[in-house]
């Protein structure tokens, strides 16, 4: 194919993308659902199982193998974006008065799913090896079993938060908090994963630990003092600043790449060690933008996701596998949020809005699949089922909450007020302030 005629389907593919996924998104969402149920669904409909198979010709027209590695790479452009803003809006302080209900939460919302899906993958691996697994599962195989059960999508749980009120709520607090804090350590344990997985990495894993620790150290002592004095110094143009640290995430994603990590890794460490301004406030001239690229760009990361999915081969195995895991995903989840938060002092509704918010697993959970996919500790049937396992939380997530909202409308005129229904109390400072988070999932 010639260049002209390379750049000329690429356009005409990404108007495709684009379009299609901006739409479905905006569909789900007058549905009540989140944007990232409808742009999945788009994406999987424009791949080979839907589309390839309905019409093989306007799929090959459209989506030619020539233009894969360019469509990748926006996939992965829109990524480093997403999670370096995502990083930058890491707040652990807003855990206050609440932490230890929080990191409560986040323990058992953690442990209890990855035992769950670690002993699993051990006592059914010769029903994953019919879904193309190897015959002997690899310690990292079994690990990343467990993180795909574990996993919370922090974007996604903000903005069901938002949209049903329980933004300055004990539960909707509680399950944010929990949620972040879940968040870093599932993305430990993701990144000990590949390390330990290698992939085709000519440093052995000890080196490669090494390495990136001291990454780490540089990042956290020497990176981020200088952007400090870069950024609140020198007073830069919002639209150089961006480039900037844009610039700035790539080159950390590169090096973590480099490592035989994801490039998702050095993305977050860059947005984490992003100062915010002098007053401890996000600055909302870079989250704008940030939210506005990635936002615009990411259907490009869904549609590459959906062309993983093999629809076709799932056959019936496949399908149960999808009952069972979604299943095991939801009732560990809710299950293990609902008796932490239980303990931690919640009300009965309380308890259980938090559960139902820690199963929602979006955006957040087709990263760390997708991830998983690239280093080989996922078969392509594997990944199907895991992505409607995504696709299927998500979506519960909504339809459980108004259950249990009624539920709690419902309780004796005698019974005591649910704790949902009260305000936070004063905590000092403004948990709302910064840019608005984009539901992307």
């Amino acid at each position: 194919m010639s260049p002209d005629a390379l750049i000329a389907h690429f356009v005409g593919a990404s108007a495709l993308i684009l379009v299609a996924a901006h739409a479905a998104g905006w569909a789900a969402r007058k549905l009540r659902q989140p944007y990232i149920v409808g742009q999945l669904t788009a994406g999987i409909a424009l791949g080979p199982s839907l589309l390839g198979s309905m019409a093989p010709d306007a799929y090959d027209m459209l989506f030619p193998q020539e233009i894969g590695t360019a469509l990748t790479g926006f996939a992965q452009f829109s990524l480093v974006v997403f999670l370096f803003a995502v990083g930058y809006e890491l707040d652990l302080k807003l855990l206050g008065d609440r932490a230890r209900t929080a990191v409560g939460v986040a323990a058992a919302s953690f442990v209890v799913p990855m035992a769950v899906g670690s002993g699993g993958a051990l006592l059914f691996w010769d029903q994953l090896h019919g879904l193309g697994m190897p015959r002997a599962p690899s310690p990292s195989m079994v690990l990343f079993a467990g993180i795909a059960l574990s996993v919370t999508a922090v974007p996604v749980l903000t903005a069901i938060v938002r949209e049903n009120g329980l933004a300055r709520t004990v539960p909707g607090v509680v399950a944010v908090s929990a949620a972040g804090l879940l968040d870093v350590v599932c993305w430990t344990v993701l990144a000990g994963a590949l390390l330990e997985n290698g992939g085709d990495q000519a440093l052995g894993w000890g080196w490669r630990v090494a390495l990136a620790a001291g990454f780490v150290a540089v990042m956290l002592l020497a990176a981020r003092p200088l952007l400090r004095r870069l950024l609140w110094r020198t007073h830069l143009e919002p639209s150089l600043r961006m480039a900037l640290l844009i610039g700035f995430a790539l080159g950390s994603a590169w090096v973590t790449h480099s490592l035989g990590l994801h490039v998702i890794f050095g993305a977050l460490l860059a947005g984490v060690v992003t100062p915010r301004e002098p007053d401890d406030r996000l600055d909302p001239d870079l989250l704008r933008p940030l939210h506005d690229v990635s936002s615009l760009l990411l259907p490009f990361f869904f549609v590459v996701s959906g062309q993983a999915v093999v629809l076709n081969g799932m056959g019936v195995t496949g399908w149960i596998a999808v009952l069972v895991v979604t299943a095991l995903a939801t009732v560990t989840k809710i299950g293990s949020g609902t008796v932490a938060a239980r303990l931690g002092g919640l009300g009965r509704y309380d308890a259980h809005t938090v559960g139902i918010l820690m199963s929602a697993r979006g955006l957040t959970e087709l990263i760390a699949l997708n991830a998983g996919l690239q280093a080989g500790l996922l078969s392509d049937r594997l990944y199907s089922v895991l992505v409607f396992m995504a696709l299927a939380t998500t979506l519960f997530t909504q339809p459980l909450l108004i259950l249990v909202r009624r539920m709690a409308q419902r309780r004796p005129p005698g019974g005591t007020q649910d704790r949902a229904d009260l305000p936070l109390p004063p905590t000092g400072r403004d948990d709302s302030r910064g840019a608005p988070v984009t539901d992307l999932g």
